[in-house]
């Protein structure tokens, strides 16, 4: 293995969800180096595999299902059950899995909606669901979700209603089971990423013909960010230095939302 990052997850089981590309991908190896072993999943088989031999060349461990739908209760029961088997316990949950689609209030299908809720909340209310006995068991479970600045603001150059509502959602949750897990010890915490480079962004938000793509003028940092800037947030979360932090959504944007025109 490489030299630990300031997180030391020795021993500590992580369960990571959307392993095959973006900040999926960076979690499992910044878990990894961290320690961790990693139990990943997602639809994209081929993806996962390569994302296991980066985790393997290492020198850590990573089991994965793929592909998993994480909207499917019985295909997500069965998994967690395997992990329960194989392991007897979660200590770290990293909800990191979701697809959306982007369009206007107004020309926003009843299918593009429910697709978008199917895709970023039922992928991480049925997998938690089913993997909160695992976490309570662990007696120090740590939980990360995923949210965005689209959960605490609109836009006026992308018009995504249900990503906004979802995202909404996610930042919501994050408070509801803070306040369930404590009795358990179980922490729930939540990354809200703006701009983020990823495969998925580079061929949608971040194209050349997307109003957004000029984006990163808007940024105080004057740039967009990196999966591994949002994991390295998302790492501290589930590290013993943040013990005390439970029900915080930490934006990872760049100041972009800390100003206007936001």
């Amino acid at each position: 293995m490489t030299s630990r990052p300031f997180a030391d997850l020795t021993g500590r089981v992580a369960v990571i969800t959307g392993t095959a590309s973006g900040q999926g991908r960076a979690a499992a190896l910044a878990f990894a180096r961290a320690g961790a072993t990693i139990v990943g999943c997602d639809l994209d088989a081929a993806g996962d595999a390569s994302t296991r031999d980066l985790v393997a060349a290492l020198g850590g461990s990573m089991s994965s299902t793929a592909p998993l739908d994480l909207a499917d209760e019985e295909a997500v029961e069965e998994w967690i059950g395997s992990i329960d088997r194989d392991h007897g316990r979660i200590d770290i949950f990293y909800a990191n899995a979701a697809a959306t689609r982007f369009s206007p209030f107004e020309s926003t299908s009843r299918d593009e909606w429910h697709f978008v809720l199917r895709n970023e909340l039922d992928v991480v209310f049925l997998p938690l669901k089913h993997a909160w006995r695992l976490l309570r068991r662990s007696g120090s479970g740590r939980v990360v979700l995923v949210g965005s600045t689209a959960g605490i603001s609109g836009s006026t150059t992308n018009s995504r209603v249900a990503h906004t509502v979802t995202k909404g959602g996610i930042v919501a949750l994050t408070k509801q089971l803070a306040a369930e897990g404590a009795p358990d010890g179980i922490r729930v915490n939540c990354v809200s990423p703006g701009m983020i480079a990823t495969p998925a962004t580079a061929n949608d938000l971040l194209a050349p013909d997307h109003p957004m793509a000029s984006i990163a003028r808007a940024i105080p940092l004057k740039r967009v960010g990196t999966a591994e800037e949002v994991v390295a947030c998302a790492l501290f979360l589930c590290s013993d230095e943040a013990a005390y932090v439970t029900g915080a959504n930490l934006v990872v944007d760049g100041g972009w939302s800390a100003v206007l025109p936001g």
